[in-house]
């Protein structure tokens, strides 16, 4: 939790998402609706908060886009920045500023950061062999290069990564390298590009972190990572790329090479802050922000971004605070959450398997969607988004218990007190627990919220109405009505108060159906510390009462589900697959194992390290299953394991065997497992 509260001033930033192609549910889960919460949350509490996003504009996947649709990469930039936009905004997004890399702030932004590590001696110049393209006379970064990779055969690696398993390597040791532009094999050519020397901010990095760590209480997957890349050791990181779109390298003779994105992207804060006071007519204003050493910066992102900010970005900011009176802040938190997957399956724009905001937006309310969303968020593990669950959430929870309590209770005000908040008389023991809980509900929300755990915060919102609706139930005024009119009006009068901190409470998270409440009850937003005390005065003229939700009918979730339903899969044409005779088939010893013990595998996204038991015998085994599976919940499965496959190294590490796994029709991987009666090291026939 943050011990330190008193601070003038909160900037808070949300990765920048990539202009290429519309976001999706699981972006907002990842990263858009947790800053979102937090900044209305701080605002609410009277705090002086600054929001920034926008649009990533450069970078290889906006030119790939841009290729395979035979258009510039500004149409491409201006069509998804343009959309992401509206998105957010229909989303409910409450930016200061959405803005995009590429505006003229930003590139003069990023060139004076260059400069300044370019003036100072601090980047290194080296050459290098990259590939290249000599029928488009390019340099094909990256992303451009497909081929098969030398360490785990898998035919889809990049020119000098391997996705599947993990591995770094020289591009020179591609196999079958294919340029993606043209479908040829590139030749190896030497260029020359600017390095950042990130090993040099290794140590004032890591004590940075546990400072960060210690004072604010960083998450544990953030910390891990973190320590992984310090274990590791940082080594120089190559800040050009040879490319003509994107911000263009001020080195004088140097032509056709920009600044790579990871390294000019997350300046993009920065250069957005900017241009938000120039909005304002206060040039110099972003530095009240930016170079405040009071000032508390928090980014959110999600975990696909947590080297950018805990170890890149900060290396770069220490760097011009080594030569300048005027220090940037580091952020003080990155609360990263993890994925949100969609009916059980990796979101994926190729097998268009998932849906996109903008097109979920037609149908349902945004309120319902961010509801769901924070309480099933992927603030520890990966979670899962469900059709069935959506309509659960909106039904059973915002229909049924917050929508209901709030209409029954108007509604019978209307009815029998003429529309005004009734009087309060004697308290008895129940009327005491609902003041009780509506006293310390402000407090203990607002300590969740400042260590992040927004899905907590909400259920505690939840249950305020939850108790609201049985305190309405079990005090029963439509009994009380004609037997003792006092004790009746009390208890609405309660339910009143009750109901105007449910609106406070709820607005960093719902905050439409919040300020339709407030309408209802003829109010408006005050403080949130406010909240929990008796705000509503006898005798005031409340609002007209209305429905917050409608119900959402199966009929409407199933079609729903159609339409977003994946293009079917072609199955595997069988008379392809290659014949083994009957005696290598019995060479191959399957043998069930249970899972001991697993961890992450450092510096990799797919790579999971286990320990398997067959019974007296233990074997490490490094499985690529790291994107479906967290290793904590690997632990007590039954699996099946290829026994007798040579030992194999992947990433320095050793492998003893093989489990298996199937494909899933996301791309996504299963693995086979067997009931847990099974005794370990039986052979599988």
């Amino acid at each position: 939790m943050d011990k330190n509260l008193s601070h003038a001033k909160i900037l808070v930033t949300a990765a920048l998402p990539y202009a290429n192609g519309p976001i999706h549910l699981g972006h907002l889960a990842g990263a858009y609706l947790p800053a979102d919460i937090y900044v209305r949350f701080q605002r609410l509490r009277g705090r002086d908060v600054i929001f920034v996003c926008g649009s990533d504009e450069h970078g290889v996947p906006i030119t790939i886009t841009a290729d395979n649709e035979k258009v510039s990469p500004n149409v491409i930039i201006d069509r998804f920045h343009t959309i992401n936009k509206e998105s957010f905004e229909k989303f409910g997004m409450s930016f200061d500023i959405y803005s995009r890399t590429s505006i003229p702030e930003h590139h003069k932004t990023a060139t004076e950061f260059f400069l300044e590590y370019y003036n100072s001696g601090l980047l290194v110049e080296k050459k290098s062999m990259q590939f290249y393209d000599n029928t488009r006379k390019m340099f094909l970064p990256d992303r451009y290069v497909e081929g098969t990779c030398p360490k785990c055969g898998n035919e889809s690696a990049r020119s000098d990564e391997c996705e599947n398993c993990g591995a770094l390597y020289d591009p020179s040791e591609l196999i079958n390298p294919v340029s993606k532009i043209t479908g040829e094999r590139p030749e190896l050519k030497e260029t020359s590009h600017w390095f950042f020397p990130f090993g040099k901010f290794q140590e004032r990095l890591e004590k940075y972190v546990s400072e960060m760590d210690e004072t604010y209480g960083w998450k544990e997957n953030v910390l891990q990572y973190c320590k992984g890349w310090f274990t590791a050791g940082l080594q120089d990181r190559a800040i050009t790329r040879d490319l003509d779109w994107g911000v263009k390298l001020p080195v004088d003779g140097v032509d056709n090479k920009v600044l790579y994105v990871w390294f000019e992207a997350v300046l993009g804060y920065i250069s957005a802050t900017k241009e938000l006071f120039k909005l304002r007519g206060e040039e110099e204003g972003w530095r009240d922000y930016w170079q405040d050493p009071d000032t508390k910066y928090v980014a959110f992102i999600g975990k696909d971004n947590i080297v950018f900010h805990t170890i890149i970005f900060p290396a770069m900011l220490m760097a011009w605070n080594d030569r300048h009176a005027d220090k940037f802040v580091l952020p003080q938190n990155v609360p990263a959450n993890e994925f949100l997957n969609f009916e059980g399956k990796k979101f994926s724009k190729s097998r268009k398997w998932g849906i996109d905001v903008i097109d979920f937006l037609k149908r349902f309310d945004a309120d319902s969607l961010r509801y769901t969303l924070t309480m099933n968020a992927p603030e520890y593990r990966d979670t899962d988004f469900s059709w069935k669950d959506f309509q659960a959430k909106h039904n059973n929870e915002l229909a049924d218990i917050l929508g209901n309590f709030v209409n029954r209770t108007l509604t019978f005000i209307h009815k029998n007190f003429e529309g005004k908040v009734p009087p309060l008389y004697s308290l008895d023991e129940r009327d005491n627990e609902l003041l009780n809980m509506l006293e310390d509900r402000p407090s203990k929300v607002a300590d969740l919220m400042e260590q992040y755990r927004f899905k907590d915060a909400t259920l505690e919102i939840m249950n305020l109405a939850r108790a609201g609706n049985k305190y309405f139930n079990d005090s029963e005024p439509w009994k009380t009505l004609k037997s003792d009119k006092e004790r009746c009006s009390t208890t609405l009068h309660l339910c009143l108060q009750t109901i105007y901190s449910l609106a406070e409470l709820f607005m960093p998270v719902i905050p439409t159906t919040s300020a339709k409440i407030l309408q209802m009850l003829n109010k408006r937003s005050v403080e949130w510390l406010n909240a929990g005390k008796l705000n509503l005065v006898e005798g005031e003229m409340l609002g007209t009462p209305g429905i917050l939700f409608k119900k959402i009918e199966d009929s409407e979730i199933e079609e729903i589900k159609q339409q977003t339903a994946p293009e079917p899969v072609e199955e595997e044409d069988f008379e392809k697959i290659d014949s083994i005779s009957i005696d290598d088939f019995f060479k191959t010893d399957l043998r069930v194992a249970e899972i001991i013990e697993a961890e992450r595998v450092k510096k990799s996204e797919k790579l999971i390290k286990v320990q398997v038991s067959f019974g007296k015998e233990r074997r490490q085994v490094i499985a690529g299953i790291g994107k479906a599976y967290n290793p904590e919940d690997l632990i007590g499965k039954k699996v099946i394991v290829v026994a007798n496959l040579k030992p194999a190294k992947l990433m320095g590490l050793e492998s003893q065997g093989m489990i298996l796994a199937v494909e899933t029709p996301d791309g996504g991987l299963n693995v086979v497992e067997v009931e847990s009666s099974i005794k370990n090291a039986t052979k599988v026939k």
